[in-house]
């Protein structure tokens, strides 16, 4: 059984139990729920933003412990002061040292988009999404049938919920359909966690220019930033790179100040 496997399967039993705790009438119940989303889209396009999509999580499946004791609140607000787009959450608890809270907390703090960072195999995360108060959420192609990945995006978007499908290979990309917003490409195989940047750059032409696209997972070197934003990718999620510093909001901030010193040293040949 495949990491990606033992993830999907305890995620399904994790679900059945949550209903029975949470019932989607409790959930409806939310101050968020009837809350207008904030769009990860219209961030990620905007020439004012970075493009950067700063993670928070705690520790992973590959890595083991990477940060457990980073404090959301500060860490949230320190990603948005130093230039991110959006935020990206993990809530998997099991896996990841996430928890539903987390989101809460850091949607407390920041008005921008926050995507939910889980494992959605059932309808019933999506209203748990909205409760907690997500503007997005990801939808994994390679544990999802092609009908269920339609089926759980066109109920996001009847919840005002906007969709980030992850792909890791080209045949994943038979699985989008018109309720996604956002395509991203996961350097990261699922299967063994290998990574290559690589595969964004392979995928990017395959990928229908309707969809935002972003790349992630792997991103540690602000050159990578560079090269596939001219490639043509819009948008840039990283979270280990950040989160293994003492001070997750700080390397964040020296990053993107060095992307952006890189993109004027471009430009300024480019106009020379």
């Amino acid at each position: 059984m495949t990491i990606l496997e033992k993830i999907v399967a305890h995620k399904k039993q994790e679900v059945a139990e949550r209903k029975e705790l949470y019932p989607v009438k409790l959930l409806e119940q939310s101050i968020y729920f009837d809350t207008p989303a904030v769009s990860l889209k219209k961030y990620l396009t905007r020439a004012d933003k970075s493009g950067i999509i700063a993670e928070f999580k705690r520790k992973s499946p590959s890595k083991g412990a990477i940060n457990l004791y980073a404090k959301v609140e500060k860490t949230s607000i320190g990603y948005m002061q130093a230039g991110a787009s959006a935020l990206s959450i993990l809530t998997d608890q099991e896996f990841f040292g996430g928890k539903n809270e987390d989101l809460t907390e850091a949607r407390k703090f920041n008005f921008c988009p926050i995507l939910r960072k889980d494992f959605v195999v059932d309808e019933y995360q999506l209203f748990e999404a909205k409760s907690i108060g997500a503007d997005a959420i990801l939808l994994i192609a390679e544990c999802l049938e092609k009908e269920q990945l339609k089926a759980l995006a066109t109920k996001a978007k009847d919840l005002g919920l906007e969709v980030l499908m992850e792909i890791h290979s080209e045949d994943q990309l038979a699985k989008a359909n018109e309720k996604v917003d956002i395509i991203g490409v996961n350097n990261r195989n699922l299967k063994d966690f290998s990574v290559s940047i690589g595969t964004s750059i392979d995928l990017f032409t395959k990928i229908p220019n309707d969809f935002v696209r972003i790349s992630e997972s792997g991103i540690s070197d602000p050159n990578a930033i560079v090269e596939l934003r001219q490639v043509g990718f819009q948008g840039f999620l990283i979270g280990e790179y950040f989160m293994n510093a003492a001070e997750p909001h700080k390397r964040c901030q020296q990053f993107i100040k060095r992307v952006q010193h890189l993109e004027d040293l471009l430009a300024g040949a480019i106009a020379g």
